[in-house]
């Protein structure tokens, strides 16, 4: 049932038929494929992020959250990453 690397006859073939497509469209399958593993779609989720994302730029708009610049957020993710 198995091939030698592990990968079943049908995922061999559906790989090599995903091979054919442009890069659009394989991004597009990838997307798909990986969804279908989140489950369900969490509705308040969905509605807590919209939220959240309207009062970010309510703040933003009337000038109470300056923001920061990309250079002062990428380090501190670097310095996450690293454990620092």
């Amino acid at each position: 049932m198995y091939t030698s690397d592990g990968m079943s006859p049908k995922v061999e073939e559906l790989l090599a038929q995903a091979a054919l497509l442009d890069e659009r469209e394989r991004a597009e399958l990838a997307s798909e494929l990986l969804a279908g593993l989140d489950g369900p779609e969490d509705e308040n989720a969905k509605a807590a992020w919209a939220e959240e994302i309207e009062r970010r730029a309510r703040l933003a708009s009337s000038g109470e959250s300056e923001g920061l610049d990309w250079e002062s957020v990428r380090d501190e993710a670097q310095r996450r990453i690293a454990g620092k």
